[in-house]
């Protein structure tokens, strides 16, 4: 099983990188209930926007958003089949 640099398995993004933008962000819409959180994931994943413009565009500290981003991943992971 492919595997990140910090050991953890890495299958979901890659199932995600075969949904289409649409899907992607039906996903989000569904799983992420935070508004901001909805925006700044979509922002990340979809638009390929990097942490600190993201941080900038939400007033928000770099650390903040990529800790946003992650749980929120995590979150959309889990519903993924």
């Amino acid at each position: 099983m492919p595997r990140d640099r910090a050991g953890k398995s890495n299958i979901p993004e890659e199932e995600m990188r075969d949904l289409s933008r649409s899907e992607i962000e039906s996903l989000i819409d569904e799983w992420i209930l935070n508004e901001r959180d909805r925006r700044i994931l979509k922002r990340r994943m979809i638009d390929g926007i990097c942490y600190e413009p993201l941080a900038e565009e939400f007033d928000l500290s770099v650390q903040r958003v990529k800790s946003i981003v992650y749980k929120s991943k995590e979150k959309l992971f889990r519903h993924i089949d």
